[in-house]
């Protein structure tokens, strides 16, 4: 019998005693999916027993999905995919490395091994955007480094794979800036800026009109300024005290940590960077990462060197947490605002999130609450 077709296993079939057994133990693994249902379980699942016709055994997740059925949320099947989902978006994302022009999202389905609707769930899961999102963003990094080099626009934008200026420009890119602008290093772009004292120091916000495009985190205000011109040497940067709510929040995140922040950011980078920090604001609050376990959930086992290069160019301070990325070992790397002020926000968002933990078994119970400094105290009964 043929695993990868799914044939209806015979009555003697090793694998349909693990089904009517419900052996978790079943070796060597694999899944089975029921046609009336069309839903893949593992052996061990405590769903109503299939009739053996209507099965179709499977030498894993991902030929069960390519198959068309979907993973069972009772027993868990889609957990152990989870590694099977990676390495086959790795597999796609090799191609970006292997060709000269951008691959289609067909291709990338195919050198996934599924099919592309399947991809295109698979990925976004997996990464966060949809395959035509992230290839944009692939296509304008390509974009601005020709531009770099002097291209002109067409030529660039040719070389980035839009087929002509006119796709370039209805599709937008990652700037909000017209290529031509960005060739020029974006003359005149207005960006404003507002700083505030915090418990870390001292804390700038500044942004465009499309949202924060930087915070960043010092000892005063003058040393925040210089960098504000340096990095936007060529932009107008102004002082605008509109921007005072944005810096409340951001003060109030640093001193006491919440799980989000809804703010409008405008962050700029790579395809690759701005899948690590997406990655990043999904670490829970009170929690860390290393670099390798990053690397790991992007699908790209071996770039924890480029994990931590992308951290080091975030340029949105605590918004996006690259703070919750430490070594393997749990010890502190650095950090381009000092590694101090890394291991003050971990400490406080440690606190919040015990804190939260305690309110909520407080609530649970109705006999104990924090009281906001550390300390349970009981509540009258």
């Amino acid at each position: 019998m043929s695993d990868e077709s799914g044939q209806v296993p015979e009555a003697s079939d090793v694998r349909w005693l693990a089904i009517t057994t419900r052996d978790v133990h079943a070796a060597p693994p694999f899944v089975y999916g029921v046609i009336t249902t069309g839903v893949y379980c593992r052996p061990g699942c405590a769903a109503r027993q299939p009739r053996r016709g209507n099965v179709r055994c499977f030498s894993d997740a991902a030929a069960a999905e390519r198959a068309g059925f979907r993973a069972c949320k009772r027993c868990g099947s889609a957990a152990g995919t989870a590694a099977e989902h990676r390495a086959a978006v790795a597999r796609a994302l090799a191609l970006l490395d292997d060709q000269p022009a951008a691959p289609s999202i067909a291709a990338m389905a195919a050198a996934a091994g599924l099919s592309r609707e399947q991809f295109h769930r698979v990925f976004r899961d997996t990464v966060g955007v949809t395959p035509r999102q992230y290839m944009h963003r692939w296509r304008m990094e390509r974009l601005e480094q020709q531009l770099s080099r002097g291209a002109s626009v067409t030529e660039a934008a040719l070389d980035a794979g839009f087929s002509s200026n006119n796709r370039l420009y209805d599709h937008g890119n990652v700037t909000g800036l017209a290529p031509a602008q960005r060739r020029r290093g974006a003359p005149g772009e207005s960006i404003r800026y507002g700083i505030a004292d915090c418990a870390l120091g001292v804390v700038a916000v500044a942004a465009t009109t499309r949202g924060i495009c930087a915070i960043e985190l010092g000892d005063g205000a003058a040393e925040l300024q210089q960098r504000l011109a340096a990095r936007f040497a060529r932009a107008q940067l102004a002082e605008d005290p509109v921007l005072h709510d944005w810096l409340a929040q951001i003060v109030s995140q640093i001193e006491r940590p919440v799980a989000s922040l809804s703010l409008p950011l405008d962050i700029q980078g790579t395809a690759f960077q701005q899948r690590v920090w997406h990655r990043l604001q999904q670490i829970p609050l009170g929690s860390t990462r290393s670099y390798g376990a990053i690397a790991d959930e992007l699908g790209q086992p071996g770039a924890a060197r480029a994990v931590a290069a992308a951290c080091a160019a975030n340029p949105l301070a605590v918004v996006v947490p690259c703070h919750r990325v430490v070594r393997e070992d749990g010890s502190l790397s650095g950090y381009r605002w000092g590694v101090a002020r890394k291991r003050g926000l971990l400490t406080r968002e440690a606190a919040a999130s015990y804190h939260a933990a305690a309110s909520a078994s407080a609530a649970r119970h109705g006999s104990a609450q924090p009281d906001g400094s550390g300390t349970i105290v009981t509540v009258g009964e």
